[in-house]
C-alpha cells in the first residue's frame, strides 16, 4: 500500500510551530482540502497554549499559485464556488484573530491567493527568489478576495497596479510596497525567520494577545474612536501582572519575569 503525503504537514518546535504547505506537484494551490487543513489546525494551534509562533511556509517550486484552478474548473457551481471563496475568507480571518504572530516564510512565488496568504500574516520574511503578483486579470477572474488583504497592506495606487496589471513584482519591490519586511538570500530565509520568532518567544504573550487584537481592530475605526478604543486597551494593559512587571524590570534594569 502507498501511503499519500500529507497535504500539509506541522512540525513544533519549542513554542513555534511551523505549518508547511505540501503540494508541490500543484505549486501549493490552495485546494478546498488544503483550505479545510488549515482551518483545522489553526483551531489546534489556537487551544494549544505552548505555541507562541506560527510560522508558515511551503515544500516545492512555489510558495503557493493561489487556488486550485482545475478544482476550480471542474465544478462550475456557483454553491461550490460560495464554498470555497468564504472558506479561504474564514482561513484569512483566523489568521487575524490568532493571538499568536504569523509569519509568512517566502522561498519563492506567492500568487493570487498565495499572494493574499503573505499580506495576511502579520510579518512575511522572503528569499530574493521570491516573487508577488495578484494576476486573476489575466484570466477574466479579478483577485477579488486577495484585494482585502493587499490593500490593508499597500498604497492603493500599488494595489491597483498588481490588481489590474496582473505583473509579477521582485522581492525588493515587494519590500518597498510594503507587502513584506526583509529580503535575505535563500541561504539565510530560515535564519531571518528563526531570529524574529526567538525574538518574539522573549516578550509576553498576554502582551503580544492584547495588542495583536488591538491592532486589527483599530484599524476599521475612524481615528477619534481608534485613540478611544486603544486608551482603554492601554489603560487595562497597564493594570496587569504583566505591564507593571516590565516596568519595573526596566526601572531595576533587570530582565523582566512573565506570567503568562
Amino acid at each position: 500500500m502507498v501511503l499519500k503525503e500529507k497535504i500539509l504537514i506541522r512540525e513544533d518546535n519549542n513554542g513555534i510551530c511551523n505549518l508547511i504547505l505540501n503540494r508541490p506537484s500543484a505549486h501549493n494551490a490552495l485546494s478546498f482540502k488544503l483550505l479545510s487543513s488549515i482551518k483545522d489546525e489553526i483551531n489546534l494551534v489556537k487551544e494549544d497554549k505552548r505555541i507562541r509562533v506560527l510560522i508558515i511556509s511551503a515544500n516545492g517550486p512555489s510558495f503557493c499559485s493561489g487556488h486550485d484552478l482545475k478544482e476550480i474548473n471542474s465544478n462550475k457551481n456557483k454553491n461550490d464556488y460560495d464554498k470555497l471563496f468564504n472558506l479561504c475568507s474564514e482561513v484569512m480571518l483566523s489568521l487575524l484573530k490568532l493571538n499568536i504572530p504569523v509569519i509568512a516564510k517566502i522561498h519563492s512565488t506567492a500568487t493570487a491567493a498565495g499572494c493574499q496568504l503573505v499580506a495576511t500574516c502579520d510579518l512575511a520574511i522572503a528569499s530574493t527568489n521570491a516573487k508577488f503578483a495578484t494576476p486573476g486579470v489575466n484570466i477574466g477572474l479579478f483577485c477579488s478576495t486577495p484585494m482585502v488583504a493587499l490593500s490593508r497592506n499597500i498604497s492603493n495606487k500599488h494595489s491597483m497596479e498588481m490588481l489590474i496589471t496582473g505583473d509579477l513584482i521582485d522581492a525588493q519591490t515587494a519590500q518597498n510596497f510594503g507587502l513584506i519586511n526583509k529580503v535575505v538570500s535563500p541561504e539565510k530565509l530560515n535564519k531571518a525567520v528563526m531570529e524574529i520568532a526567538n525574538k518574539i518567544l522573549k516578550k509576553s504573550y498576554t502582551t503580544i494577545a492584547t495588542g495583536k487584537k488591538a491592532f486589527y481592530h483599530q484599524l476599521e475605526l475612524g481615528v477619534s474612536k481608534a485613540y478611544d478604543f486603544t486608551s482603554e486597551v492601554m489603560a487595562e494593559n497597564m493594570i496587569e501582572y504583566n505591564a507593571q512587571e516590565g516596568v519595573e524590570a526596566f526601572l531595576q534594569k533587570r530582565s523582566p519575569i512573565w506570567k503568562d
